[in-house]
């Protein structure tokens, strides 16, 4: 089926309107199979790989470029895949995900009226609000998913990991933000909750590995987030899928992990979220 090419990107996700759809086209920057498309008008097979090759548009929050260093990191093809956002607050991952096509996410939050308005209007989006991932029944989405991120707050994934699996295929792909500060015991965690020892890090880091693979996940690969929390607190992403009968974690260097996430994230003066 051919599709004017403006539709196109703006159901991608690469322009939040047809009207900015129209203008980064006609600026050069939408790419059809590797060819320049100039003219919004212009219809192309819905089939046809797109590509914007323009400046990447900002997320609604910073914390998208968390979830988008692992999808450009690991290669995680999101395109026309359903996906699910745990903990999607203002939706920076949610973003991200429309960003590299997504078909539909399921926006899941515990709060209200967090997620951004443009994110709300988005006929991709499915906005579950007032959702507490924990409890999540399957009739409330009703279908295993392609792709699950998670990044919640003031609780352990721990507590959210196995009320995932009923939503996870044999090829489900998953991304977990860790946070060291929410999965430390209280008495590790400074008084303004900032976690500056590399030896905790690498304890949590073991830790929710091993829980990971006695949960039933296998644990691909892991990286630290690009820039650290609000508080200046370094954070770790960890991605991977269901393991398979059989199926043995892959060796992660948690040492060298943690070096480099100090050595490039000042906990003092790197860049964070705001």
């Amino acid at each position: 089926m051919k599709i004017r090419i403006d539709q196109r990107v703006h159901e991608l996700g690469y322009a939040d309107s047809r009207e900015k759809a129209k203008r980064m086209i006609m600026a050069g920057e939408i790419y059809v199979q590797g060819l320049m498309v100039n003219k919004p008008g212009t219809r192309v097979d819905s089939e046809l790989p797109v590509e914007y090759r323009g400046n990447r548009p900002e997320f609604v929050s910073r914390g998208g470029y968390k979830l988008q260093k692992a999808i450009d990191l690991y290669r995680i093809d999101l395109t026309d895949r359903v996906c699910m956002d745990i903990g999607a607050s203002t939706g920076g991952f949610t973003h991200v995900m429309l960003n590299n096509g997504a078909a539909r996410v399921y926006s899941i939050d515990v709060g209200y009226g967090q997620l951004d308005y443009s994110l709300r209007q988005n006929p991709r989006v499915v906005s579950m609000e007032k959702t507490n991932a924990r409890y999540l029944a399957f009739d409330r989405i009703g279908e295993r998913v392609d792709f699950i991120s998670v990044d919640v707050s003031f609780i352990s994934v721990k507590k959210i990991v196995g009320a995932l699996k009923p939503f996870m295929k044999p090829s489900t792909r998953w991304v977990i933000l860790i946070k060291p500060q929410f999965e430390a015991g209280r008495e590790t965690v400074r008084k303004k909750g900032v976690i500056r020892d590399k030896n905790i890090h690498r304890d949590v880091l073991e830790d929710l590995l091993a829980f990971l693979e006695k949960e039933g996940l296998l644990v691909q690969a892991a990286t630290y987030s690009p820039i650290t929390g609000p508080k200046g607190n370094i954070e770790f992403l960890v991605t991977g899928t269901l393991a398979l009968k059989d199926a043995a974690r892959q060796a992660i260097d948690v040492k060298t992990l943690v070096d480099e996430a100090h050595e490039n994230l000042s906990v003092k003066g790197g860049p964070h979220e705001v």
